[in-house]
């Protein structure tokens, strides 16, 4: 499997879920992509730093019923990025998942 190279800071696991949920939508709100993960503020703004300083995820701020609220886009290169990676995981996976299926079949 020479040649396959897994984005580090999309490849750790929160990172990765995060991704998934944000490229099938255009942003999502901080505490509901919080609900989803089932994680702390403190765990998720610090994966999503780790994104935002690769440039993968827009952080933006507004203001609803006089509070402030995070929402979060994947952005044209996290959605290059995220692609990418999904395409070695799934060249690293696809020979043991046929494996799988010819031993059960």
């Amino acid at each position: 499997m020479s040649g396959v190279e897994l984005d580090p800071v999309i490849h750790a696991p929160n990172r990765l879920q995060i991704c998934a949920l944000l490229v099938v939508v255009s942003e999502l709100e901080f505490r509901l992509l919080k609900a989803q993960l089932g994680v702390s503020d403190s765990v998720l703004s610090k994966q999503i730093k780790a994104l935002e300083e690769a440039s993968y995820i827009d952080v933006i701020k507004r203001t609803e019923h006089g509070r402030q609220r995070t929402w979060l886009a994947l952005n044209r290169s996290g959605r290059a990025a995220f692609q990418k990676h999904v395409q070695a995981l799934r060249q690293i996976i696809e020979p043991g998942a046929q494996a799988l299926n010819q031993s059960e079949g």
